[in-house]
Formats: structure tokens, C-alpha cells, sequence
């Protein structure tokens, strides 16, 4: 079992210390915190987004093909209802002398990702109080 630490930065800050990195939170002005860091939800869209493109940009790497000029455009749409997301596009951005055999390979490739198959086959969830040292 690994183990993330979730510890307050104080205010409406809070801070997640795994595998040696410190991962900083807030909330915007508007939610009560002084907006310096990505709120929470917005780590979650992100992970989402970079996980699918570091599988685009390591299937180019291996074949080198530039990176420079693809851009991945993840875009959301709420729910019908208004409350939450309902869609989340990944749109692969290649310039002009992308070679087309590969433009379905980088689709494959972007599915790949670890944190949408979390999504989409989701894990079970335990929120539990313990007291410390016991």
C-alpha cells in the first residue's frame, strides 16, 4: 500500500507530500483562499491532460519526430444539469508535416493513459478517522 501525506498549509491551503515531492494547494480569491497555488480540481483536469501527453510526446520521442509544434487542447463541458464535468476532449494539435500514418497511432497512444482508465474504471474509495499512534 503506498501513502500519500495530506497535511494544511494553513488558510485554504493544503499540501499532499508523496514520493519526496511536495504537491501545494489553494483556492481561488473567490473560494476564500489567496489563489497561490492550483485548487485541487484543477490538479485533476491537469493530471489528466499530461498523462495522456506524455504518452503522445514519448510515442514521437521514440520515433524522432518533433515535439515542438503539438499541442494537446483538453476541453470540458458541464453536464446538461450544470454541476460538474460531462466531456473531456483531448485534441492532439500536429503541424502540417505530421506524418498521417501516425495520427491514429497518437490517439492509441493518448488512450494509454493511466489516470483516464482510473476514471473510467473507478476505484473503490475508504474514508475512515483513525487517532494518531494508535
Amino acid at each position: 500500500m503506498s501513502t500519500m501525506v495530506i497535511t494544511s498549509g494553513g488558510g485554504k491551503k493544503v499540501n499532499a507530500e508523496y514520493r519526496g515531492f511536495t504537491i501545494e494547494t489553494d483556492q481561488s480569491e473567490r473560494n476564500g483562499g489567496e489563489g497561490s497555488a492550483p485548487e485541487p480540481f484543477m490538479l485533476f483536469l491537469a493530471s489528466i491532460g499530461t498523462c495522456a501527453g506524455i504518452y503522445v510526446y514519448s510515442f514521437c520521442q521514440e520515433r524522432g519526430i518533433p515535439t515542438d509544434n503539438i499541442r494537446i487542447l483538453q476541453k470540458h463541458e458541464k453536464r446538461p444539469e450544470g454541476k460538474g464535468i460531462g466531456k473531456i476532449t483531448i485534441e492532439i494539435e500536429v503541424p502540417t508535416d505530421f506524418p498521417e500514418k501516425y495520427r491514429p497511432v497518437l490517439i492509441k497512444s493518448a488512450n494509454l493513459c493511466a489516470v483516464k482508465k482510473h476514471i473510467q474504471n473507478a476505484p473503490e474509495f475508504d474514508v475512515v478517522t483513525t487517532v494518531a499512534g494508535e
